[in-house]
């Protein structure tokens, strides 16, 4: 079965991807709320939710290490949280001195700053796991079964169809260019022009990919269009909810409720 490099799902047999779509998707809803919610400097905490964690990235055969891999994503984000080093007041930790200005970094805006870093490099985590461990389309049908709007559920199915619009744009004109592109033997020869000129021809390219990919998206809309699609996904139904989805959906959300009221009571 051919694979799109854009496709975050990975086939397996774990009893993570048989759980129903449902379950993982409000069980990762509440991970993420639980995480967000923790206090900062509940340290305790964030060791149990980053054990609980890898213990479901063991469990869905993914393996720790591609997983946390792809969550360092996340970091560049959590740059944008630096300042808080030094807004947040607080016991002195050190100062940095910036020209006419000096920064006083505190020991309660490092702890802040760490907790907003490991709350991001949590939920990344759970995301991952579950767009690894469930197919796309069953993660749009459990978003409408958990009642999310008609019309927020078809944007986020649009936006990810399109996503395979775009990189295949992208990818024919990659290879319209190297067709028409000559080759250059010597080592000691680069090819192509200066900086400006290359920032010309990426400018080029990104502006004809763009109305490729526009106008290649409205032919797409205009055929879903002409086979009846009225912004609902058609689907088989949903099979019920059983005794042991209950089980494990209230014994889930039972523990993530006990980390987050532990951390409120003594560090929020």
């Amino acid at each position: 079965m051919h694979i799109h490099f854009l496709d975050p799902y990975r086939a397996g047999n774990s009893p993570l991807h048989a759980a129903d779509a449902r379950l993982k998707f409000v069980l990762t809803l509440a991970f993420i709320l639980t995480a967000s919610l923790t206090p900062p400097a509940a340290w305790p905490v964030y060791i149990l939710l980053l054990a609980l964690i890898l213990s479901i990235e063991i469990l869905s055969g993914l393996g720790v290490g591609p997983v946390l891999k792809r969550s360092l994503l996340a970091l560049p984000f959590v740059l944008a949280a630096l300042p808080l080093v030094f807004t947040v007041e607080g016991q002195a930790l050190f100062s940095l001195p910036l020209g006419a200005w000096t920064l006083t970094a505190s020991v309660e805006g490092l702890a802040r700053f760490v907790s907003v870093a490991l709350k991001s490099w949590l939920s990344v985590q759970a995301a991952i796991v579950l767009a690894a461990c469930t197919p796309f389309p069953e993660l749009l049908q459990a978003m409408r079964a958990v009642g999310l709007p008609r019309l927020l559920v078809a944007m986020f199915g649009l936006t990810w169809r399109y996503l395979f619009v775009l990189a295949d744009e992208a990818l024919r004109l990659m290879r319209a260019r190297a067709a028409r592109s000559g080759a250059v033997s010597s080592t000691s020869l680069k090819a192509g022009g200066n900086v400006a000129w290359r920032a010309g021809v990426t400018g080029g390219m990104a502006g004809s990919l763009f109305l490729r990919a526009f106008e290649r998206s409205d032919r797409i809309y205009v055929a879903m269009l002409s086979r009846g699609y009225d912004g609902e996904v058609r689907a088989l139904p949903l099979p019920a909810f059983t005794a042991a989805h209950w089980l494990t959906l209230t014994a889930g959300l039972a523990l993530l409720a006990l980390l987050l009221g532990f951390g409120l009571l003594f560090w929020g």
